[in-house]
């Protein structure tokens, strides 16, 4: 027996009432109030803790969010009281607390998808009251790009010769930090010019170095590199790398796994794009740039995908849209090139015209 969400004034309304709510123990739509009177703190921290197959680094970044942005606010209420309104205030306040765009649609996607598992799974909730359209959005800004010829100028900069082939390999296999530092020689065919992927380097907050598998299953895979590297990674395999195949490819001058403040302080990573004049250069922007290169190369959407490592479209469709974009702008140029000659032409023919016009009166007719 449950008591009414409402009291009614005459029975036929309670009656119609509890026909609707039959038609949803029917139809399995209809969710047990008690259920929901359990605290989003504690829903959320058991969410956490039972997502199956989650990495250290997305536990710690869960964690992070759940305490820093989403229980302070709405920590307190019970999940089958939450509400679009709700939602809403909280994400304006994130806002208005000074709290970056792109942190607060991580926060937003992270309730959501605990909110989801409310409504699916455990009929806490009739509807997610996540609705916000565009909040899961980061809008991060554009950024930037290298030219091939700076890429090559970057990795001659390094203060360490051991980061050279790091920075080419990471651009022209489009290797995000975590995999390039857990390669090993093994992973590396210089003959079939191929990378392979197979694991990924993390450091956790506690500063622990741990390999995982990566972060996807499309991020196992073989990535062709160009043949113009080879010479440089022959030298650094020769130089660096312990013969044993599963010596690994890239370390620090002590022999330990890289870290990133460790790489950014030996290579003089600050150093060298200052001589460069390039501003606010991340290394995982190397990746990037290595995305928009193949993009540009012509590379199907597929091909895309199995290069990066996506297993969704979207990562890939924003670099084929660069390029359409990029081609679109060349195709513009081409246009207004070929109105101006088209302008041209049609001005000297003009005068050509008015030229003849003018000089008939002076020839003489021979015959």
């Amino acid at each position: 027996m449950r008591t009414g969400g409402t009291t009614y004034a005459t029975k036929t309304e309670a009656d119609r009432a509890l026909t609707l709510i039959e038609a949803q123990i029917i139809s399995g739509e209809w969710t047990d109030p008690d259920r929901g009177k359990v605290l989003l703190a504690d829903y959320s921290e058991a969410w956490i803790r039972e997502r199956p197959n989650l990495r250290p680094k997305t536990i710690e970044g869960y964690t992070w969010l759940r305490k820093r942005h989403i229980v302070p606010d709405l920590g307190g209420v019970q999940v089958g009281k939450l509400t679009p309104q709700m939602i809403r205030a909280w994400r304006a306040g994130l806002l208005a607390n000074g709290v970056s765009v792109s942190v607060a649609a991580k926060a937003y996607r992270l309730l959501r998808a605990i909110l989801t598992t409310a409504v699916e799974e455990d009929k806490m909730l009739a509807r997610n009251p996540c609705r916000i359209k565009g909040a899961d959005n980061e809008q991060t800004p554009e950024r930037p790009v290298l030219t091939v010829a700076q890429v090559f100028e970057l990795s001659d900069r390094m203060a360490d010769r051991r980061f050279r082939g790091l920075v080419l390999l990471a651009t022209f296999a489009s290797l995000r930090w975590g995999e390039v530092t857990a390669l090993r020689r093994s992973d590396i065919d210089l003959d079939a010019r191929t990378v392979r992927v197979r694991e990924q380097l993390l450091e956790l907050d506690g500063g622990e170095m741990v390999l995982s598998p990566p972060k996807s299953r499309a991020g196992r895979r073989i990535v062709g590199i160009p043949s113009v590297i080879v010479p440089a990674l022959i030298d650094h395999l020769a130089e660096f790398v312990a013969d044993e195949p599963d010596a690994f490819v890239f370390l620090g001058k002590r022999g330990g796994f890289l870290r990133g403040n460790n790489f950014r302080r030996e290579a003089k990573w600050a150093d060298a794009l200052k001589e460069m004049g390039i501003v606010g250069l991340h290394f995982h922007d190397l990746r990037h740039t290595g995305n928009t290169l193949a993009a540009q190369s012509g590379a199907s959407l597929a091909d895309l995908k199995a290069r990066m490592g996506h297993d969704s479209d979207r990562a890939a469709l924003i670099y084929q849209h660069a390029t359409r974009d990029a081609d679109q702008r060349i195709a513009d140029a081409l246009s207004a090139r070929v109105e101006a000659e088209q302008r041209k032409a049609k001005k000297q023919g003009r005068d050509q015209d008015g030229d003849d016009d003018g000089s008939a009166g002076a020839l003489v007719p021979m015959g």
